[in-house]
């Protein structure tokens, strides 16, 4: 595995793992790398320093915990606007049914009341969704990729 610092178009930085420098390439490449702040597939590596450990000998401070000496975890947010982001993913996902790419479908047909409403997310092309804010169905870009797909 291999921890990238990330930084997109809107100069939004966070980290990543990946299995190695060709796995980050490719799934940059298929459009599968977001930022978490903005959602922005507009997404490079940043100048990082190299974090370089010592020998496992040496590793720990003979007088340090092993709390002390652990990294924090990925997955806790680093900063307010990553919290709020985390907690608007919670409760969407908590309260709306993921229809994955089905998205345009399930949405038309509970926008034509061919289906029973409720609160939807998923997957749409840039001109399909398009297509159903022409066509009156409300419809809203999420500033986060589903679960599936994130980084």
């Amino acid at each position: 595995m291999i921890h990238f610092t990330l930084k997109c178009e809107n100069d939004h930085r966070f980290d990543s793992w990946f299995q190695s420098s060709d796995a980050f390439d490719k799934l940059k490449a298929a459009g599968m790398v977001a930022c978490t702040q903005c959602g922005s597939t507009q997404v490079d590596k940043a100048i990082m320093a190299p974090r370089v450990q010592a020998s496992r000998s040496k590793a720990k401070a003979p007088d340090a915990t092993p709390a002390q000496n652990a990294p924090g975890p990925l997955s806790t947010p680093a900063n307010p606007a990553e919290q709020a982001m985390t907690e608007l993913r919670k409760q969407i996902e908590d309260n709306a049914d993921y229809v994955g790419m089905n998205f345009v479908r399930e949405a038309r047909d509970i926008h034509d009341g061919l289906t029973p409403e409720r609160a939807i997310y998923g997957e749409a092309k840039p001109e399909d969704a398009r297509k159903l804010i022409e066509d009156g169905v409300p419809v809203a870009p999420l500033p986060f990729v589903p679960g599936r797909k994130s980084n």
